[in-house]
């Protein structure tokens, strides 16, 4: 009967044992008695496995027996390849087979017949000769000891090959050795001489930090000729994976490397020509054995990549790039969008070298293929007339809903057409459009957009851009603080349309604001011209007639033009304020120091009095007094 385990006995259950599928190796049922149902089970799996056996037991030793044959043929044994060569021995007289050698005859001859070898001594006239013509060692002695560096295999601590050789401390002059520690020595001296030279050349002050200076040569990456041990480390590393995995395309394309940096270039152009053998569908080994071909064997090498990979749009690009004749990159650009037509840059490649009208029919060809390149549809715009580009801008719409370079693109078109009124309606929809698709309004990115609008002269574009996006994700109370520095960083971009605008929008906001009108002044009369800081000043003093520092602003604006006259009918705007300041009494009840107008009066005073004092002829206001001794103990 079967034996099997015992109740103590659990089998082997660990995890080597244990398969996801069919679980553990051992019986379910091997805890169970085994019966008489048992064995007449396995008594039939037997007989079953016996009858399959018997079965194909006639085939399985035909096909064995051939497979033999077939092996013999291939590899013989060597009696088998001698066995024609045997029958002439049948040939052989008893004379010759006499003559024949033994086997160890011919190696054991020079046992035999031994030669010694002559040793004659070296004269000291050789020895004198070779010392005198200044042989250098260029290797250190492995036995050196660490005394000194000399060699010392015998008890008197010399080493004397030869008469008038080394002492322990000092070489003799005249031999060939090389002391290492005087060559430290003068090493050591030529770059303190060099760091000293360098360190005071101006007056005293240092150029050169001899401290730093080692240290970053330290730190400085060694060239490949300094570092041949490594480089041999790295080839024997990738050369052990290229054989474990050869299939790897990096691993080649790393190899071909090592080998450029080190100067081998026929070596890497054969490591890398051996990879795309191994690795055939790979893209970059193909583009890695182009770059490392020149000419005709480059191209070669490309069209050899197109067979293996005809969709590849990059080899595609680098075949286009190696032909010098306009019309043979064509050729090759137009076969490649046969077979990837839905290649933007392929399309975009083409459409680069070919003239503006059959640039456009080209991308009418490719705005079908590739519907959602925005690219492609602004460049088809470009080249359309008017009343086209806003048919293509309208399809470009409807098939990528989500772009915002296709409204800025159509605000551009109706600005450059002369309809400015509804550019600011296209942004306003572009906003909307945009929201209604999930689409996030980057702030920062359509400042971005409207600054060059505003560079590439679409004013109009630009302003209506920022308006729109200006007070979005601002909060109320930081509008102000934030819109201010928006254009102190678009002046430091240059981009000054917008930070025009940004002005202007600011003081739609807060037009009663004196310091948001004080920086715009300020701008126009750095970035522009005398007629915007004028007209600026003229509605600054409107809304705050109050702020002495823009009526003066205007009237200096005025002087220094040379018209005099609209400079005093400047000053003379704020009288009717100022003429109650210029009584005995306050004009109102509040005290001096807090009442705006007495600053008003003085500062027009002083703007009067400087007027005066160059402009001698020029009429005296009746209501503004003539010095300074006239005016009331509070403008005093």
């Amino acid at each position: 009967q079967k034996k099997w385990p015992t109740d103590g006995d659990d089998g082997d259950l660990n995890d080597t044992s244990y398969d996801e599928f069919n679980g553990y190796a051992g019986s379910l049922f091997s805890r169970g008695p085994y019966e008489k149902d048992d064995e007449e089970a396995d008594a039939i799996y037997a007989a079953l496995g016996k009858r399959m056996d018997e079965r194909r037991k006639e085939r399985r030793e035909q096909r064995e027996k051939e497979e033999i044959e077939k092996y013999r043929r291939e590899r013989p044994k060597i009696q088998q390849q001698f066995s024609d060569l045997k029958w002439k021995l049948a040939e052989v007289t008893e004379e010759e087979w006499v003559r024949i050698p033994e086997v160890g005859d011919a190696r054991n001859k020079q046992q035999r017949n031994p030669r010694y070898k002559k040793l004659t001594p070296v004269p000291d006239s050789f020895f004198a000769k070779h010392l005198q013509s200044g042989e250098n060692h260029t290797s250190v002695d492995p036995h050196q000891t660490q005394f000194g560096g000399l060699n010392t295999p015998y008890p008197g601590g010399l080493n004397t090959p030869y008469p008038g050789g080394m002492t322990p401390g000092l070489m003799t002059p005249g031999t060939g050795e090389l002391d290492m520690r005087k060559i430290g020595q003068a090493r050591n001296t030529l770059m303190n001489m060099r760091l000293n030279q360098v360190s005071d050349s101006v007056s005293g002050q240092t150029v050169v930090d001899p401290k730093g200076y080692l240290t970053d040569l330290n730190s400085t990456i060694p060239t490949h000729r300094g570092d041949i041990n490594d480089i041999k480390k790295a080839r024997l590393l990738l050369r052990s994976v290229r054989e474990t995995n050869p299939h790897h395309p990096p691993a080649w394309i790393a190899s071909a490397r090592l080998e450029e940096v080190t100067g081998k270039l026929q070596a890497a152009r054969n490591l890398i020509m051996k990879g795309t053998e191994m690795c055939p569908k790979s893209e970059n080994v193909w583009l890695e054995a182009a770059r490392l071909q020149t000419g005709d064997e480059a191209k070669a090498v490309v069209a050899q990549a197109v067979r293996h990979l005809p969709e590849s749009v990059r080899i595609f690009v680098r075949a286009a790039e190696l032909e010098t004749d306009i019309r043979a990159k064509k050729r090759v650009l137009r076969k490649a969008l046969e077979l990837v037509p839905d290649s933007v840059h392929l399309w975009k490649a083409a459409v680069e070298l070919e003239e503006p009208e059959d640039a456009r029919i080209m991308l009418s060809q490719a705005v079908e293929c590739c519907p959602t390149s925005a690219e492609l549809w602004l460049a088809l715009a470009k080249l359309e007339t008017y009343e086209n580009a806003q048919t293509v801008l309208n399809k470009a719409r409807e098939n990528i809903p989500t772009d915002r370079h296709i409204w800025i693109t159509a605000a551009k078109l109706e600005e450059a057409s002369g309809n400015t009124q509804i550019v600011e309606k296209i942004i306003d929809r572009a906003i909307t459009s945009l929201r209604a698709n999930s689409v996030e309004i980057n702030r920062e990115q359509w400042i971005q957009d409207a600054e060059e609008c505003g560079k590439a002269g679409s004013v109009a574009t630009c302003q209506a851009i920022m308006r729109a996006v200006l007070g979005i994700g601002i909060e109320e109370e930081d509008r102000k603080h934030t819109w201010m520095e928006d254009a102190d960083s678009c002046v430091a971009r240059n981009a000054l349309e917008c930070a025009r605008a940004i002005y202007a929008y600011a003081l739609q906001v807060f037009p009663s604001k004196k310091g948001v009108w004080l920086r715009a002044a300020y701008f126009e009369k750095s970035h522009g011209t005398r007629e915007s800081l004028e007209a600026l000043l003229q509605r600054a003093v409107a809304f705050c007639p109050k702020a002495e520092v823009l009526w003066l602003m205007g009237a200096k604006s005025k002087w220094l033009a040379g018209d005099v006259p609209a400079a005093r009918s400047i000053l003379e705007g704020p009288i009717p304020i100022c003429s109650g300041a210029w009584d005995p009494e306050p004009p109102s009840p509040c005290p001096a120091e807090r009442c705006p107008v007495p600053a008003v009066a003085l500062a027009l005073l002083r703007g009067f009095a400087a007027l005066y004092s160059r402009t001698p002829r020029l009429p005296r206001h009746p209501a503004v007094p003539a010095t300074a001794a006239e005016l009331p103990i509070h403008l005093v």
